[in-house]
């Protein structure tokens, strides 16, 4: 869900307590759409993630290192000359709208002290991060916005900054007297759900707020407002107001919801939450950073990757499609060579009958001796050639057929392992987690022809990429790699011959080193392993999921074999669940 206003006055009033009154020590800029203040205060330092994300606006804390571009984007060299070293005054929210202003005390070029604004526009696709003076004007922006964009409200340099649009006809709940929020439920009326209603009367409020305000009211969310008699009513204003109480007291606890089948993260809110009943878990978590973290920061690291490594995954899918469509019509001319007996055997039937064959005959009808009943069968001749030329024609036919027949074959195995291949590079840019893999796979596709030299960056290394590494809750090391070259680097050099090697069986996915250091390994041991074997790989989100194990000794790498590419005879297989939280728990850090 977006983080509706509600929330992030919840939200705010935390980071208030922990940022107010420290200073900006340094400034980030992680990719386009996102800014990490690195700040040191009362209560030590830390990372503030503002983000413009369409898809996921917000603000809120982090603990890692978030990784950054060789070279810092413009809007970040502009931030650390304006607010670099600022104080940070307070955090406050104008009016119950989804936006964050971070009021700075800095000083000027010349040393005087000046006030500047950070506000953080968190709405959905028109989130934006802006950077204004103390006399309102902008001075830059993350997304700038002129009249080609949008004619009612423009976001440029030089520029006085304007509040957005007003929905003028909902109304700030907090600044309704009792009274007249009274007056408002009991005069309610419209053939529209009640969440809906509220939804539509009131600032502030998620989908999801509205719906528990109706089922803390009536039991039930489908209820329209014709369908409400007075009681009702009056309960869903009691409801209403004892919800604006817990926000406005309380400001707000964390909360995330799981479904209960599958354990898949489904929203966030900062009340509780009932109307899903036992088809949902809602756990209190202790801060509002790491609730947001948790629900955003694996997605938005997987769009942020897909993202950067777009261009490769437009050639490798390119290269996979056409593959793709090259098999198709070898096997459809290798179904044709199957009929090239017919060829030979009109080829016989004509030469069997020469003696009644003349050039110029455009058909000849023969016995044919090859059907037990022995029927009279018509083959078409061409009328420039002899007899024995016709026959000739049909034999070469033949010929040329069975020759085909066997280069389609060799060309067809060939195909499907080059399709093997670029399938497994398609699930290494999925496991992607940094500019170094990336890197790693750029180079790799460079090696094998699929990206021409031409394309290699011409940006400054990342640091070297290396493997994931796990340890089991007995204590043995296990590895695995994130893409091809890793894969050969483990299970050929690295790895000690009494190591375990494990692999999903016919799916594409890493390949995962069970390292013993000459112990013999724990049922475990190998059960993780191969639960961590499954879980990178395609079969992630599917249940008892084949992986194949053997001990190293018994991997071979065929002569000009593609990278990640070996094979092996002496295994055995176990089915596993993959548990992404248990697998994540023993992932080394």
């Amino acid at each position: 869900m977006p983080l509706d206003a509600i929330c992030l006055r919840a939200v705010l009033s935390e980071l208030n307590g922990r940022i107010a009154g420290g200073r900006i020590e340094k400034v980030y800029q992680p990719d386009r759409e996102e800014i990490v203040l690195q700040i040191r205060g009362g209560q030590g330092a830390c990372r503030l993630l503002l983000s413009a994300s369409a898809s996921a606006p917000r603000i809120h804390l982090i603990e890692q290192n978030r990784e950054n571009p060789a070279t810092p984007p413009m809007f970040c060299m502009l931030l650390r000359k304006h607010i670099q070293g600022a104080k940070i005054v307070c955090l406050t929210q104008p009016s119950l709208e989804r936006m964050a202003v971070l009021e700075l005390d800095t000083t000027d070029e010349m040393g005087v002290p000046v006030k500047r604004y950070l506000v953080a526009e968190l709405m959905g696709k028109y989130s934006n991060l802006i950077l204004k003076d103390d006399a309102g004007r902008i001075v830059d922006a993350i997304r700038r916005v002129d009249g080609d964009i949008s004619g009612k409200r423009q976001i440029l340099p030089g520029l006085f900054y304007r509040m957005p649009p007003e929905q003028t006809e909902k109304v700030d709940p907090f600044t309704v007297s009792e009274t007249g929020l009274r007056a408002a439920f009991v005069h309610m009326e419209g053939d529209i759900g009640v969440d809906r209603w509220i939804l539509s009367s009131f600032r502030g409020l998620s989908p999801l707020l509205c719906r528990e305000i109706a089922f803390r009211a009536l039991g039930e969310t489908t209820k329209t407002v014709d369908e409400l008699d007075i009681a009702q009513k009056e309960a869903l204003y009691q409801a209403f107001a004892q919800f604006l109480s817990e926000v406005h007291e309380g400001a707000g606890k964390p909360y995330l919801l799981t479904k209960t089948e599958g354990h898949k993260a489904f929203d966030f809110t900062c009340v509780p939450i009932a109307q899903y009943g036992a088809g949902m878990q809602v756990d209190a978590l202790s801060d509002f950073s790491t609730l947001l973290a948790g629900f955003y920061e694996k997605k938005g690291q997987a769009e942020r990757m897909h993202r950067k490594s777009s261009d490769m995954l437009r050639t490798v899918t390119a290269a996979r499609d056409r593959l793709v469509r090259k098999l198709a019509v070898q096997r459809q001319e290798l179904a044709k060579t199957h009929e090239r007996e017919k060829y030979k055997r009109r080829g016989e039937l004509i030469s069997s009958n020469f003696y009644q064959l003349e050039k110029g005959m455009r058909t000849a009808t023969v016995i044919d001796y090859y059907d037990p009943e022995c029927p009279e069968v018509e083959i078409s001749l061409d009328v420039r050639l002899t007899p024995q030329q016709n026959a000739q024609k049909y034999f070469k036919l033949y010929q040329k057929a069975k020759t085909a027949e066997h280069m389609l074959t060799e060309q067809i195995e060939q195909g499907g392992k080059e399709l093997d291949y670029l399938e497994s590079v398609l699930a290494a840019l999925d496991e992607a987690e940094n500019e170094a893999d990336l890197a790693q796979l750029r180079e790799e596709l460079m090696q094998t022809g699929i990206l021409s030299n031409k394309q290699r960056s011409k940006q400054k290394k990342p640091a070297r990429s290396v493997p994931y590494e796990y340890r089991t809750s007995d204590g043995f090391s296990v590895w695995a790699g994130k893409n091809n070259l890793q894969n050969d680097l483990l299970s050929m050099k690295t790895a000690f011959k009494s190591d375990w090697w494990f692999h999903t069986q016919k799916i594409h996915g890493s390949h995962v080193i069970l390292v013993t250091d000459g112990r013999t390994p724990t049922d475990q041991a190998m059960t993780e392993a191969a639960m961590i074997a499954a879980y990178h790989s395609k079969g992630r989100t599917s249940s008892m999921v084949p992986v194949d194990y053997t001990e190293v000794r018994n991997l071979k790498k065929p002569s000009g074999a593609k990278p990640g590419f070996v094979i092996y005879h002496v295994y055995q297989t176990a089915f596993v669940t993959p548990d992404e939280a248990l697998v994540e728990s023993l992932r080394v850090q």
